[in-house]
């Protein structure tokens, strides 16, 4: 599997062997998973006790790009998949560990289902307004054409359904790193430089037009901070915890 998508959508001068890749694919898995789950159990265990914490995690063949994402199979599965490019990028376990992390914590925090939501809300929102505005339009103009407002009012839907769905994005993946970083440390390894994944000068569009991997994610400084700081905090607690 590996050795056939070697070398495609990978970085110069930092990709690993496919061999390397898989072995280091199973070594986060062993340590990362059962660290995750517990985590998970634990969190939604008065809030929602029968939340699916039992995540698949695979490799994507097909993407030929850098990349790891959270979703969801048909029948409702929790997946956290990785494109070999991604696995043969990564410099080492730490920055493996954290990006795997970072997609447990989307599923953790429930973040597909509140982008859903509000995605929902917005399209509501959108189409409210525009309905609104055509109705005003005809009781001011019996004569107005209406021949395009049914096409007008699925476009506005459409425009709030995206606006909602970005709406907090950003913010969705500053809470993921949070619990990543609790993740990468339970599981023994340094969140900081798993972290620096994030921090490479790459470009926020792919060469076909689409957000990378690192375009769908906040400005690395601000995201390095709240990682050493969430980390700082967990020493800090670890310190008090053995007085």
């Amino acid at each position: 599997m590996f050795a056939e998508e070697a070398g495609k959508g990978v970085s110069d001068g930092y990709a690993v062997s496919p061999r390397a890749a898989a072995q280091r694919y199973n070594r986060v898995i062993s340590r990362v998973e059962p660290v995750a789950e517990q985590f998970c159990r634990t969190q939604m265990a008065e809030k929602r006790p029968d939340y699916n914490c039992d995540v698949t995690i695979v490799v994507d063949t097909d993407m030929p790009e850098r990349n790891a994402y959270q979703t969801t199979a048909p029948d409702g599965t929790p997946i956290i998949a990785f494109t070999v490019p991604m696995l043969m990028d990564a410099r080492n376990d730490d920055e493996i560990a954290f990006v795997m992390g970072h997609e447990y914590g989307h599923h953790i925090a429930t973040h597909i289902e509140k982008a859903e939501q509000q995605a929902v809300a917005g399209a509501i929102i959108m189409g409210s307004l525009m309905a609104v505005g055509q109705a005003y339009a005809s009781s001011n103009n019996p004569y107005r054409y209406t021949g395009n407002d049914a096409q007008d009012l699925e476009n506005a839907m459409a425009a709030g359904y995206m606006m909602g769905d970005r709406a907090f994005s950003q913010t969705y993946e500053l809470e993921s790193d949070v619990i990543a970083t609790h993740l990468a440390r339970a599981a023994g390894y340094d969140p900081v430089k798993g972290a620096r994944f994030f921090a490479r000068p790459e470009a926020a569009r792919t060469e076909t037009g689409k957000l990378s991997f690192w375009g769908t994610h906040p400005p690395d400084e601000k995201r390095l901070a709240l990682v050493i700081q969430t980390n700082s905090e967990i020493d800090a607690k670890r310190g008090l915890q053995k007085r």
